[in-house]
């Protein structure tokens, strides 16, 4: 299925090529993005910089090529010593760029960069190690929204759609998926039956929280109001601010009617600043120039989110600034393992909102939700740990490439077939495509 942003090539993929280091002295790696890395607009961006830092320290080679439009907010490859391809869906010129690069891995973002270009690299680069990072499991989003719009509730049953088939069947014909969730991690092995040696476990890459960078945070009675933050193209996102707008604030206004929420996220539409009501103590913010700074400034941080999966940057955000949040269980789904979490997790309505007026009033409260995220942090996300595991896995796949696919038939299997049947629809859309003589 070709993507709907179909991006145009700003010089022929052979001329960017050329420009490239030569593969062979330093393992080399390709990065396929959907999109290019944005860091500060979303908590996908992060993640793929966490990645790609990763694999630097190793001395790897890291080409990030991507189909997509430039973006103004997109990393500066060059400061990050990156070469940036741009490269064209459903046209052969990926074949001889690839052939000529000849990666020793490759890293598909999200699983429909893996379906479009999978055959590809298989048919070109043989032995390069594939590499799936989901980002978030785009079955469970989509069959958690569904549920929600249809005003049910979600099972598991929902979950056998198509986009289920093609995103399970994209992680079996890869060497090896990056989960970023424990609870996903825990549906894949169980629900779709996937073997644990074809998944790894990443999370976010955090530095610890020293007792210094406490000593940094502004104190309780130096913080006010609420926020929220994320990026208003994420529809879970968008979701969550109109039930910040229609039912929940308008509660906790009631309780604290000098408090104001202030509503931060990339791409807002005009029907998100619709919604910025200074009467009611309602701001639509905008894009931050520094989340951070905002995460600290505030007391609470709001994330009702009715329907989504992966792990949530804001929350993430929230624990490295000290500010407590109130969330659902799916906010802090496979974010705080067996710990408590950093604030107050409801479901219902009424619940959420006394969690939030309390934890905003109780100081007790708040100094051991700060603490607890604190403990999050450390534990859960621990940089050195998790790095070093996901470095390891990756060699050793890499030496043992061939008995690992040995013992996944099924990926062959499908591979087989994706080659004979996606790459001639492929091969139709790019005749398809051509411009008339």
């Amino acid at each position: 299925m070709q993507p709907e942003y179909v991006g145009t090539l700003a010089q022929s993929v052979e001329q960017q090529t050329e420009n490239l280091c030569v593969p062979g002295s330093i393992p080399g790696g390709i990065m396929i993005g959907t999109v290019w890395p944005e860091p500060g607009s979303s908590a996908a961006g992060s993640r793929t910089l966490q990645l790609i830092e990763q694999f630097q320290k190793q001395n790897w080679k890291i080409t990030f090529a991507c189909g997509a439009a430039d973006s103004d907010h997109m990393i500066n490859f060059d400061a990050y010593a990156i070469d940036k391809v741009t490269i064209e869906l459903n046209n052969n010129s990926f074949d001889e760029f690839i052939k000529k690069l000849q990666p020793d891995i490759v890293l598909f973002d999200r699983f429909m960069m893996e379906e479009q270009f999978g055959w590809r690299v298989a048919e070109n680069c043989p032995d390069a190690l594939r590499l799936l990072d989901t980002i978030d499991l785009h079955c469970l989003r989509l069959a958690r929204q569904t549920a929600f719009r249809e005003k049910r509730s979600f099972t598991n049953e929902d979950l056998f759609s198509d986009v289920a088939k093609r995103e399970i069947a994209s992680i079996y014909r890869c060497d090896c998926t990056i989960m970023i969730s424990t609870y996903e991690m825990d549906l894949l092995q169980n629900h779709f039956k996937i073997a644990p040696g074809l998944l790894h476990y990443t999370p976010f890459l955090l530095e610890p929280i020293t007792e210094d960078d406490i000593h940094t945070w502004p104190l309780l009675q130096d913080r006010k109001h609420f926020v929220t933050i994320g990026n208003f193209l994420h529809e879970p996102n968008w979701n969550g601010v109109l039930f910040l707008k229609e039912e929940i604030w308008p509660l906790i206004r009631k309780e604290l009617p000098q408090a104001e929420l202030h509503v931060y996220g990339a791409y807002a539409s005009p029907k998100v600043n619709q919604l910025h009501q200074p009467k009611e103590g309602f701001f639509i913010k905008g894009r931050a120039v520094s989340a951070k700074e905002v995460m600290l400034d505030a007391r609470i941080c709001l994330a009702p989110l009715r329907f989504g999966a992966g792990l949530k940057g804001k929350l993430i955000e929230a624990m490295e600034c000290g500010t407590p949040s109130v969330t659902t269980t799916i906010g802090a789904e496979g974010m705080h393992g067996d710990l408590d979490w950093a604030g107050v997790v409801a479901n219902d309505l009424t619940d959420f909102v006394k969690g939030a007026v309390n934890l905003y009033s109780d100081r007790e409260a708040w100094l051991v939700a700060q603490k607890q995220g604190v403990k999050i942090i450390n534990q859960v996300f621990n940089k050195e740990c998790h790095s070093k595991l996901l470095i390891d896995r990756i060699k050793s796949l890499n030496e043992n490439l061939t008995e690992h696919r040995r013992n996944n038939f099924i990926g062959a299997m499908l591979t087989h077939h994706t080659i004979s049947g996606t790459k001639y629809m492929s091969r139709w859309i790019e005749e398809k495509n051509k411009k008339p003589l």
